[in-house]
């Protein structure tokens, strides 16, 4: 099996248990204990200091918060915010199918220049949520990302200068000529390549194996799954019909589904569920 210095994949240790709270900790009942997520990122390479710092972090930016087991020892559990972020990114990490055209979502925004810091985050947060630019101050996504769109610029107080739109495109360019304006397609591509050459050896290997340990299986499927959970939101799912042939989106999708399928289960073993 192919071990963690094998893949030679920098993971950071933040991303980490935010992926471990996604992947396993939300079925935790109660918070997850200290002791715990030093044991459960150590099988992934992070020392028991990088957990501490990264938790401390995570901590001050209102993602855990501390709480005592059943038992009084120390731990953190997800906060609501943490909580509706998992359950927005749900929806994007696991789809199963190629997304239907179902038209698009336009974000159009107007900041006062005295307050020209939150136009940077509005246009940073916009793009993280895989928004591509339609024009200056024109943002759009498939329709779809309306929701979780929604409650991120709600969370951070940025609805007051946001209007949203649905609608459809009716030219003057092909639709796929625009979305290739709209968004950066070859670095998007990049970035699924670099996902398959991380993790489809890794799928290999298991497609050789008739077992599955726990341990094995929760480091794989941790660290694959922290990787693939960025990759919906650099490339927003656009319609098979409006992108290149041969795209590596749909070879990515499709070894992260046959990994969650073979190892998350029996990952949880090792994380004691």
């Amino acid at each position: 099996m192919i071990n963690v210095s094998d893949q030679q994949v920098p993971h950071a240790p933040r991303s980490l248990i935010v992926t471990l709270y996604g992947a396993y900790g939300r079925r935790v009942p109660g918070p997850v204990p200290v002791a715990e997520l030093i044991r459960l990122l150590a099988a992934v390479g992070v020392d028991a200091p990088s957990v501490r710092s990264s938790v401390s972090r995570l901590k001050r930016r209102g993602l855990l918060v501390p709480a005592r087991t059943e038992q009084g020892a120390a731990g953190y559990e997800m906060s609501p915010e943490a909580r509706q972020l998992l359950d927005d990114g749900d929806r994007r990490v696991y789809a199963a199918d190629s997304p239907a055209d179902e038209g698009w979502v336009l974000a159009v925004f107007s900041v006062p220049e005295s307050q020209r810091q939150k136009r940077h985050v509005l246009r940073s947060r916009l793009s993280g949520l895989g928004f591509g630019t339609a024009a200056p101050g024109v943002w759009i996504a498939p329709a779809r990302l309306y929701e979780e769109t929604r409650h991120t610029l709600e969370r951070l107080r940025l609805d007051a200068y946001v209007d949203f739109f649905r609608g459809e495109h009716l030219g003057f360019a092909p639709t796929a000529e625009a979305v290739a304006r709209w968004w950066d397609l070859a670095r998007i591509a990049e970035q699924h390549e670099a996902f398959l050459d991380r993790h489809a050896r890794v799928l290999r290997a298991w497609e050789r194996r008739a077992d599955t340990p726990p341990e094995d299986a929760y480091r794989d499927y941790l660290l694959a799954l922290d990787s693939w959970r960025h990759l919906p939101y650099a490339d927003p799912g656009l319609p098979a019909a409006l992108l290149p042939a041969n795209w590596p989106g749909t070879r990515s999708a499709a070894v992260f589904r046959s990994l969650h399928e073979r190892l998350r289960d029996a990952g949880a073993g090792f994380v004691g569920l």
